[in-house]
């Protein structure tokens, strides 16, 4: 695929921000993206956002309006647009608006993850590392309007409800989603005699 792919484990499950002090070696000075595994995001030049989100200081959210925020971490507007809190699975949400599972940092990062203590749960909590660029003014919160689809596949029910819908996409449209032969060409990784030769491989519908 023309990529290196470098693995590093969490002994225990000591929460999201651990990642960001286990991956201390690999950010070194660079800027950081952050994704859960389960989470998948789809939409209309989505990848020009995600390059544009790179270029910005700070700390970059994404925000989708789910109607149960009370199982995410929350962020609140005022009327302005402006962050007013930051809360994780509150009782009460303030906002109907979920912050996602997809996080990019700048290099203060792992620094604010060492600073953070941990939670009732004993965990490291990425939201509190929110928290810390909110409080200094350097979180910028983008929010996922209509057009857009977040799926978090964390359950079985929605891991079920994720396939479905990129079934019905995919079959429609005839394309992939999601194909990572395709983007590796797309970007240049590999050569379309590379591409040939790994699809080759594949006596299924994902590789016709």
């Amino acid at each position: 695929l023309g990529i290196n792919i470098q693995y590093a484990q969490q002994a225990a499950p000591r929460g999201l921000a651990e990642a960001l002090i286990i991956g201390e070696k690999f950010i070194g000075q660079d800027k950081v993206c952050l994704i859960l595994g389960d989470n998948i995001f789809y939409g209309h030049d989505i990848q020009a956002i995600f390059k544009d989100v790179l270029q910005t200081p700070g700390a970059t959210v994404l925000a989708y309006s789910v109607k149960d925020p009370e199982r995410y971490g929350v962020v609140s507007f005022d009327a302005q647009g402006k962050v007013t809190s930051i809360e994780e699975k509150p009782r009460n949400p303030k906002s109907r608006w979920a912050i996602t599972g997809l996080y990019f940092f700048d290099n203060q990062a792992v620094s604010m993850a060492k600073n953070v203590s941990p939670s009732k749960r004993g965990e490291l909590e990425i939201t509190d590392v929110v928290k810390a660029y909110f409080k200094k003014g350097q979180l910028n919160v983008m929010s996922l309007g209509r057009g857009y689809a977040w799926l978090d596949t964390g359950t079985y029910e929605a891991l079920i409800d994720a396939a479905m819908f990129i079934k019905t996409i995919e079959d429609r449209q005839g394309l992939k989603i999601g194909c990572i032969e395709e983007v590796a060409f797309l970007k240049g990784y590999i050569t379309r005699k590379g591409l040939l030769g790994l699809v080759d491989g594949f006596k299924t519908s994902y590789g016709d």
